[in-house]
């Protein structure tokens, strides 16, 4: 017998966020086309690595699709903070979890991850347009939490 997956679909019905492609373009714009953490982007073509990362998650109902409630975070760090192997304290200090860091892997761990280890983010130059303090407190005890 054949070891491969059998090809497999279901059709779903899914909310689809409707405001999520603005709150992107608005957040990715104030934090100059980089990610706030490991600064890639400006180009065209990396910049589809960007995303508008939440701090109060969406389901919340303070977590508003607003510039303050918002990082731009290219993928790998878009996932290591809502999966809380990274987390940002409300001074814009990066953070990784102690067991992430103690490990031995890749490239991508050391350089992406484990060396963006107490560096500070990059911020909107505009005052209103940088993160949330409160918001960014109660997502880092989430963090601490994990």
């Amino acid at each position: 017998g054949s070891e491969s997956p059998l090809k497999e679909y279901a059709t779903r019905t899914v909310k689809q966020r409707l405001h999520q492609r603005r709150f992107r373009e608005l957040v990715v714009s104030a934090y100059s086309r980089r990610c706030a953490v490991c600064t890639i982007g400006t180009t065209d073509r990396l910049l589809r690595l960007l995303d508008a990362a939440h701090i109060l998650p969406d389901h919340d109902e303070r977590g508003l699709p607003e510039i303050p409630n918002g990082l731009s975070l290219c993928k790998i760090h878009h996932s290591a903070y809502d999966l809380n192997i990274m987390g940002i304290d409300p001074d814009h200090r990066v953070h990784v979890r102690q067991d992430i860091l103690e490990q031995v892997d890749g490239p991508m761990l050391q350089h992406g991850l484990q060396k963006m280890h107490n560096q500070e983010i990059i911020l909107p130059r505009r005052e209103e347009q940088q993160p949330n303090q409160e918001y960014l407190a109660e997502r880092f005890e989430l963090f601490r939490a994990a």
